[in-house]
C-alpha cells in the first residue's frame, strides 16, 4: 500500500525540523518539534484539535516561519522560503485550487498548477487552450489520478471526492519530490477515502514522487498507509513510531483520539 520501502535508518532525511517552536504573541503552537522524513516513506502526521498539526505543516511549508529552531530540505535551510519557491526545490502541498478557483475546468486548474511550476505566471490564463505543453502535461496528470474523462468538467461540479482528486492532482503538477497533504479525504465517504488513497499511493509510485506526508485524522487510513506515525498533543511530538507500535499503545490512542483502539 505504500509508495516504496521505507529508507533505512541512519540515511540522510530529504527534509526535517530541528528543535522548531512557533510562537503567536504569548501563545506557543509548537515546541521543539524535531522529526525527519526519508526516501520512501509515507508520514501520518497525528492529534487532536489544538495540536499543532496544520502549524506544523505550514512551518514546514514555507507560509510560516518558526520562532526557533530549523526546517531543512535535503539540506537546504527553507525556514520561510515559501510555498511557491519550496514547490520549485521539490516539495508541494495540495492548497484546495477548487476552492479558489472553482470556475475553472480540471483541466485549466492542472494547466495553472503547471504554468506556475514551468515559471510562466505573468498571466497563466491567457494561452492555457493555445499552450501544447501544459495540455499534454494536464491530461498525463489527469489520467494518472484518474480525472482524463473529467479534463473538461467544471470544477465546483465534481463529486467532493473528485476535488479531492483534483487537489491531489494539483500537487503533482507541481513535479514534486515530496507531498504534503492537510487531510487529504476530509468531507468524502469511506468507500471514497480507500479509493483517493489508493490512487494517490499509486500515482506517487508511477510519478517517482519520494516521501508523502499527511495530516488526518481517520485512523484507519493511517494504520494502513503510514510507515511512520507522528503524534502530537498541545504542540508538542508525544510520540514518533511505526503503526503496529501506535496502535498498540492504548495511553497515545486516548491521547491522541480520545478513544481506545480498535478490538
Amino acid at each position: 500500500m505504500h509508495p516504496q520501502p521505507a529508507a533505512a535508518p541512519g540515511d540522510a532525511p530529504l527534509f526535517e525540523t530541528i528543535n522548531v517552536s512557533k510562537a503567536f504573541g504569548v501563545f506557543k503552537a509548537l515546541s521543539d518539534i524535531s522529526f525527519r522524513v526519508s526516501d520512501g516513506e509515507f508520514v501520518s502526521i497525528v492529534g487532536p484539535n489544538g495540536a499543532g498539526k496544520t502549524t506544523l505543516v505550514n512551518v514546514v511549508t514555507g507560509l510560516l516561519r518558526p520562532t526557533v529552531g530549523e526546517v531543512r530540505f535535503q539540506g537546504r535551510d527553507i525556514a520561510g522560503i515559501g510555498p511557491v519557491e519550496l514547490a520549485r526545490l521539490g516539495m508541494s502541498r495540495a492548497f484546495q485550487l477548487v476552492n479558489i478557483f472553482p470556475a475553472l475546468t480540471v483541466r485549466e486548474t492542472l494547466c495553472v498548477a503547471i504554468a506556475s511550476r514551468l515559471r510562466r505566471v505573468s498571466n497563466p490564463f491567457r494561452s492555457l487552450k493555445r499552450d501544447d505543453v501544459l495540455q499534454a502535461d494536464a491530461e498525463r496528470i489527469a489520467e494518472v489520478l484518474g480525472l482524463r474523462a473529467k479534463l473538461d468538467t467544471v470544477a465546483s461540479t465534481l463529486s467532493q471526492g473528485e476535488k479531492k482528486l483534483l487537489d491531489i492532482a494539483s500537487a503533482f503538477a507541481l513535479d514534486p519530490k515530496v507531498i504534503l497533504l492537510d487531510e487529504p479525504t476530509s468531507g468524502v465517504s469511506t468507500g471514497d477515502k480507500h479509493a483517493i488513497m489508493e490512487v494517490l499511493v499509486s500515482a506517487a509510485k508511477a510519478a517517482g514522487v519520494r516521501a508523502i506526508v499527511q495530516v488526518e485524522h481517520d485512523m484507519d487510513l493511517v494504520e494502513r498507509y503510514s510507515h511512520r506515525i507522528v503524534a502530537l498533543q498541545a504542540g508538542c511530538v508525544l510520540g514518533d513510531m511505526p503503526p503496529d507500535a501506535f496502535f498498540a499503545d492504548p495511553a497515545m490512542i486516548a491521547a491522541v483520539v480520545g478513544t481506545r483502539p480498535r478490538t
